[in-house]
Formats: structure tokens, C-alpha cells, sequence
């Protein structure tokens, strides 16, 4: 090997020569003049994939600038494809470091926009169901969705890097020749990019399988062309016959032995395996005349995106090293400048937007996509705003993608809007399990699972049925009909049967057991704010019975009926589902029942504010009957994780609790890329009165506790392990999974 690099150096070092004219011996002196512009050797550039390993690449296009090196044809895989097609499309490399740097990669990898801006039903059903639970119910039984992501962030990234928001040209019209290899998911061959849409190409390459969702293209499904060739040097040879192939290498080593062991692991070391033997074959077509690097990237796994700077600059070391046999194939300062000019992307103003397009829909009405869009026709093309809408469209949860183009026809500028909806749907089943185990008072379980069908007409009515297995049980049904096709106005007719054990604490211990059953039906006539949450207006019937199980007779066994009117608001403006970092919530309901001479009031606040590493969150809430008691399948209830962390879960019963939680919280660390979220170490204060006391009904005055807490996010929802102190009161928690 050693003997191949030395010979591979002489042979260049002789062309120098030649090329330069030198009669001296061999050495006699070093290679710094550029080779006359007629004589220019023909350059194919090589970009493998590597993940974020593939910032390297642009360090590498810094030193090709620097040293004047004009590129005939430019071919790349995975992350390559993506610096490859920047390079084409004319994006300087010192430019394409700034906007990689820049991105936010780990909200990249994140599909959906942040929770403020997800629709109001997806943040229930988020709240109910795990997200990545669910699945598509089809006439052939469950089908999975085809990636954990699919890619809609980082597409509207491409578009914004390659300037295809102003104008997309297609890859065949772009001034350098470029080839984007990607794999047939559906056959394993091998699939080269060379026309078409640029943006597209991108994506496809990019589409690690099971991660992201593959790309349909001409009846195939495109992934990631690391698959089968990684560093495509046969592709620059066929694309542009050149004299010299310059090939970057950043692939992953394999892993030592003794790091393979879990499942992630397992897959990850297969992945390379596959990759490193087509590089192999791919590296054995190298000539003496060609120029190979591998930067030295140590220590930068392919998921290190935040690393991206280092990896830019350890490729532009690898180079700079290799610039004795890159300087050769300079040419004059001139005759560079003509080249680039010819491939730079000329600077544009956005366009004015003549028209919006929105491609038509099957299931939903184009208007409920439009409504979102706050570009208008006549106004200059504001990306930033666009994409934003897009998001929020695509956060409605009914899309695998929101996509958009400018087209221009008859001089015209038309956006268009492409939605994809998810293949699928419209039929979902969604599901969530939740445990928590009280050291002292036992545990409890939740096993949910919904059915969620969608597009029932067109005005996009939807249905939702439900049943939950547990400490609690029981089902439920709503069907969700828009009045209008900006579905702004709804009905909304439910139903549910519900079934929970309460336990009945006198004096901190645990004397009866009780069961409340309740059926309820409700028609609420509705309108979405927005982003911002629901409000409803409406009729309510509850049937409720209080039974004792087991221990002391405490209250009497009971039943009752009530009718009466509701209304309900419903706000939420968090910036996350489980481990908020800032903004608010507010949640407010009114029932009242005339016949029954009561009301009640549920009204809950929640907020946090985020200073560097730290977080500040609060909440408080309200429970009560502000004329009339309360029955006893009514009441308010206190205990347990973060209601009063002291005491047993449900250990107080009453009438017009009021409760306070505020809390510091340090995070430690965040999600691995792909997944939202971060690790938690919290402490808290709460406080409580209640009112009528229904059990512990000896104790008299406020109730405080203290709870200390580490928390984290998983794919199967948060995961808390925490202890609770107050005086003459203990409690320690473990809980993982929606409660």
C-alpha cells in the first residue's frame, strides 16, 4: 500500500513537471505555478455520503477555490448529494458553510413544527396517543408508516439552500453536469439522478431506509444511493470522460468489535458493512493520475450534525494537505473566474407571485390547506412566512408532505402548493401504555388504543373511537363535522363510559375502596382559533353511580342524572408536549345542571420560561362547584406525581380545590437526533386548599408538599422518577408512559 502512494506521488509529480516545463531533477523544486488554460486537465469530483461527516466536503471546495481548480462534473451520494448539488447550483462553498452552520439540524430531523403550531386536534391526540404509534388501517389489515420521518422539514431546507424558492432549474439545466445516485428500495439497483428535479434528488439520496421515508420516482422508491455506491467514482467517469477524478471519502469506519452489541449498534455495523464494501469496489477504479482523501474525522459519528464547523475544517485540512497534487490542475485567476461566473448563481429578488395553485385533494377541501397560506397573489414571495405555513399545514396531521414550486407560465409566476396526503390513511389506529408505581401505595396501568378515521366527506368530517384498559376503564366515541370547508365551524356529538377505582384515605390510611361509573353524551357546537386552541357551546347528559368495593362504608352508595349545558375554552400555546420550554396554556370548563342546583368549574393554567440551561415551569388549577355541592362521581381530586407529590394518588376528595405548582428544572442533556425532547432534573413547591373535604375529612388548613424529579423524554412518552416530602408524608414515584 505504501509502495502504490509513493508511486502515485512520483507520477504526479512528473506530470507537474511536464506540464510546467521543468528540465531540473525531480525535487528541485516545489509545484506553485498553474497550468497553462489550454492545456487544462478535465476534473470529475467525487462526494461520498457520510452524514454529517459529509460537511467535510465543503472544506474540501474551499481549497479547491483557493487553488483555482475548475470541476467539470460533480457526482454525489447521501450528504454528499446534497454539497453536490449546492456546488451545481452555483452556491459558493464559503457560502454553503454558513447556511450549514447555521441550520438547525436537530429541528430539521423533526418533522412536524413545533407544538405551538400543531393543529388543535393532533395536540389531543398526541396528549392521548404516542405519537409514533400510529398506523394505517387498511382493508389488508395495519400499515406502517414508511419512515419515522419523512423528510418534511429537511425538503423545505433544500429548497431555501439551492434557491429553488425563487426558481428551481432542473438538474439537467444546471451549467455544471451533475449526477445524484440514489438505490430502488424495490430491487437494490443502483439509480442515477442526472434530470429532473434537483430538490427532489436531493431528498432521495438523503433517505436513510427506516429513518426517512423513501422518495416515489417513476414507480420506483428511491433511499439513500450509500446503499450501493457511496463514493460513485464510475459515475464521473461516464458523465464527463475526465482526465483527473478527485474522490472524498467520509464514510464511517466500521466499529470495533467490542462496540457492537445492542440492536442500533447491530443495524448501524450492517449499514457500514454494505457501504464499505461498494466503496471498496468504487475506490479499486482510482488510477496513479487520480487524487483520493479521506479526511481525518475521528471522533464525528454521522449524527453529529452540530459538529458540522469541525468537520469543515478537518476537510479543509485534508486538503490543504494534498495541495503539493491538487495545485497542478490550477489555472490562471482569469480563467477561474470565467468558470465560476458561469456556474455562480446570479443573485435574483424574490419573485411577485402572480398566482397560488393548491393541487387537488382527495380527502380534505383545498380550502382547509389555503386557509393557512398567508402568501397572497400580488405580493413579493416571503420564503421565511411560506414555510412556516407549510409546516403548520403539514401539522394538521393529515399529510405525508406539504411541498411547494414556483412555475412559471406565459411569463407568469405561480405558486404551488403540492400536499401529499399520507398513503396510509385516512384510517388510523393509534395506541399508548402508561405505568407508575407509588413505593408506598401501589401501582397503576393504562393501556389505550383509538380508531381514527378521517375524510368522511368533504367537508372532512372525521371519527374517533376509543378504549382504555387499566386503573381506569372504558370507551368512547366523537364524530367531528366541519360547517364550513375552511372547517372553522363544527358539531361535535360524543359519547363515553367510564369506569375508575378510588381509593378513600382517612387519616393517611387506606379504609375503602370505591368504584365510579359515569356515561356521558354531549353535542357541542364549535369554532378553531387558529393556532391558538377551540372554544364550544353546548347540551350535556351524565348518568353517575358511586359504589363501594371494598372496606369501611364512608358514602353512600349513589346514583344520579343530570342534564344541563356546557362551555369549554381551550388554549394552548407550549412549545412541547412533555418537557415544555416555554409558553402557555389555559384550559376552562363551565357545566351547569338547573335541575340538579349545581354547576362546576375545571380551570387549569400552565407556563414556562426558558433561561440558558434552565427552565422555569408553573401551574395551577381550580375544581369546584361555585353553587350547590358537588356528587361524589364529581369530585375534585388531589395525590400523586405533581398533584401534591406527598401524598397517595386521589388521597384527597373535595370541593373548590385550589392548587399551585411552581418548580426550577436543569437540562441535561437532549434527544439523539430524530427524536424531540431533552433530560430533566426538576424541583418543585405545591400547594393546596380545598374547600369541602369528602376524605381525610380530619386534617384542616392548606396542604404543601416539595417533589424532587429526574425526567426524560422516550419514544414511549416521558419517564419521571421523583420523591415527594411534606410533613408526616412520603411518597416516591416511577412512571413511564402517558398517564
Amino acid at each position: 500500500m505504501h509502495r502504490f502512494f509513493a508511486v502515485k506521488f512520483c507520477v504526479r509529480a512528473i506530470q507537474a513537471l511536464l506540464i510546467l516545463g521543468a528540465c531540473g531533477p525531480l525535487f528541485s523544486q516545489p509545484v506553485t505555478g498553474a497550468a497553462p488554460d489550454a492545456a487544462r486537465q478535465r476534473v470529475g469530483l467525487v462526494l461520498g455520503g457520510g452524514g454529517a461527516r459529509g460537511a467535510a466536503h465543503v472544506g474540501v471546495l474551499q481549497v479547491l477555490e483557493k487553488l483555482r481548480i475548475p470541476v467539470d462534473c460533480v457526482a454525489g451520494t447521501s450528504m454528499g448529494a446534497l454539497v453536490a448539488a449546492a456546488y451545481a447550483s452555483g452556491i459558493a462553498p464559503q457560502q454553503m458553510a454558513k447556511e450549514l452552520a447555521q441550520a438547525d439540524w436537530t429541528d430539521l430531523f423533526q418533522d412536524n413544527p413545533g407544538f405551538a403550531d400543531t393543529a388543535y386536534r393532533q395536540k389531543r391526540l398526541s396528549q392521548r396517543f404516542i405519537p409514533g404509534s400510529e398506523l394505517g388501517l387498511g382493508v389488508d389489515g395495519l400499515v406502517a408508516p414508511p419512515g419515522v420521518l419523512t423528510g418534511q422539514k429537511i425538503k423545505l431546507f433544500f429548497n431555501t439552500l439551492v434557491r429553488a424558492d425563487i426558481d428551481e432549474r432542473p438538474i439537467e439545466a444546471l451549467p455544471l453536469p451533475l449526477s445524484i445516485l440514489a438505490t430502488d428500495i424495490g430491487n437494490g439497483k443502483r439509480v442515477v439522478l442526472r434530470d429532473g428535479s434537483l430538490t427532489t434528488a436531493m431528498r432521495a439520496s438523503m433517505s436513510v431506509p427506516g429513518l426517512m421515508a423513501p422518495v416515489d420516482y417513476q414507480g420506483s422508491k428511491l433511499v439513500d444511493g450509500g446503499l450501493v455506491d457511496n463514493v460513485p467514482v464510475q459515475e464521473v467517469r461516464d458523465r464527463c470522460q475526465p482526465d483527473v477524478v478527485i474522490a472524498i471519502n467520509v464514510g464511517s469506519p466500521l466499529l470495533p468489535p467490542d462496540k457492537v452489541g445492542s440492536l442500533l449498534s447491530v443495524s448501524a455495523q450492517m449499514v457500514n458493512i454494505l457501504t464499505e464494501q461498494n466503496v471498496t469496489r468504487s475506490l479499486a477504479l482510482l488510477r496513479a493520475s487520480d487524487i483520493y482523501l479521506r479526511p481525518d474525522l475521528d471522533g464525528i459519528s454521522a449524527g453529529a450534525f452540530e459538529r458540522n464547523r469541525e468537520a469543515v475544517q478537518r476537510g479543509r485540512q485534508a486538503a490543504e494537505e494534498s495541495a503539493s497534487l491538487l495545485s497542478v490542475l490550477s489555472v490562471s485567476q482569469a480563467a477561474y473566474d470565467q468558470w465560476w461566473r458561469g456556474i455562480a448563481l446570479k443573485t435574483q429578488a424574490p419573485p411577485v407571485v402572480d398566482a397560488i395553485e393548491i393541487t387537488d385533494l382527495s380527502r380534505a377541501p383545498a380550502e382547509s390547506v389555503g386557509q393557512h397560506i398567508s402568501q397572497q397573489a400580488g405580493q413579493v414571495l416571503d420564503t421565511a412566512k411560506l414555510n412556516q405555513d407549510l409546516l403548520r399545514i403539514f401539522g394538521e396531521g393529515s399529510f405525508q408532505s406539504v411541498d411547494y414550486s414556483m412555475v412559471t407560465e406565459r411569463e407568469r409566476k405561480i405558486l404551488r402548493i403540492t400536499p401529499l396526503e399520507k398513503p396510509w390513511g385516512p384510517d388510523y389506529v393509534r395506541f399508548s401504555l402508561g405505568l407508575s408505581s407509588e413505593i408506598r401505595h401501589g401501582s397503576s396501568y393504562s393501556l389505550r388504543a383509538s380508531v381514527h378515521r378521517t375524510g368522511l366527506n368533504s367537508l372532512g368530517a372525521e371519527s374517533l373511537m376509543s378504549a382504555e384498559l387499566g386503573t381506569q376503564t372504558g370507551v368512547a366515541a366523537s364524530f367531528y363535522q366541519p360547517l364550513n370547508r375552511t372547517q372553522r365551524l363544527f358539531v361535535e356529538p360524543s359519547v363515553r363510559l367510564n369506569s375508575v377505582d378510588m381509593p378513600v384515605y382517612q387519616n393517611s390510611s387506606r379504609i375503602a375502596d370505591y368504584n365510579f361509573r359515569t356515561a356521558s353524551a354531549e353535542l357541542g357546537l364549535g369554532v378553531n382559533l387558529g393556532r391558538f386552541g377551540q372554544a364550544k357551546l353546548g347540551l350535556t347528559a351524565l348518568n353517575g353511580r358511586a359504589s363501594r368495593n371494598t372496606g369501611s362504608l364512608f358514602i353512600r352508595d349513589a346514583e344520579d342524572s343530570q342534564r344541563g349545558w356546557f362551555a369549554s375554552l381551550d388554549l394552548d400555546r407550549l412549545d412541547h408536549l412533555y418537557f415544555p420550554s416555554g409558553g402557555w396554556a389555559a384550559r376552562l370548563r363551565y357545566a351547569s345542571y338547573p335541575r340538579q342546583g349545581y354547576d362546576k368549574l375545571t380551570a387549569n393554567m400552565q407556563m414556562a420560561y426558558k433561561f440558558g440551561s434552565f427552565v422555569l415551569p408553573a401551574a395551577a388549577s381550580y375544581t369546584g362547584s361555585l353553587g350547590g355541592r358537588l356528587p361524589d362521581f364529581e369530585v375534585g381530586t388531589l395525590g400523586g406525581f405533581l398533584t401534591m407529590s406527598a401524598f397517595a394518588k386521589n388521597q384527597y376528595w373535595g370541593d373548590r380545590i385550589l392548587y399551585g405548582r411552581i418548580g426550577a428544572e436543569r437540562i441535561l442533556g437532549k434527544a439523539p437526533l430524530g427524536l424531540s425532547g431533552d433530560m430533566r432534573i426538576g424541583f418543585a413547591v405545591e400547594a393546596a386548599r380545598i374547600g369541602q373535604r369528602f376524605t381525610e375529612t380530619q386534617g384542616k388548613g392548606n396542604l404543601r408538599s416539595s417533589v424532587l424529579y429526574l425526567g426524560g423524554e422516550t419514544p414511549f412518552g416521558p419517564v419521571y422518577l421523583g420523591f415527594g416530602w411534606a410533613p408526616g408524608a412520603r411518597n416516591m414515584y416511577l412512571s413511564m408512559g402517558l398517564r
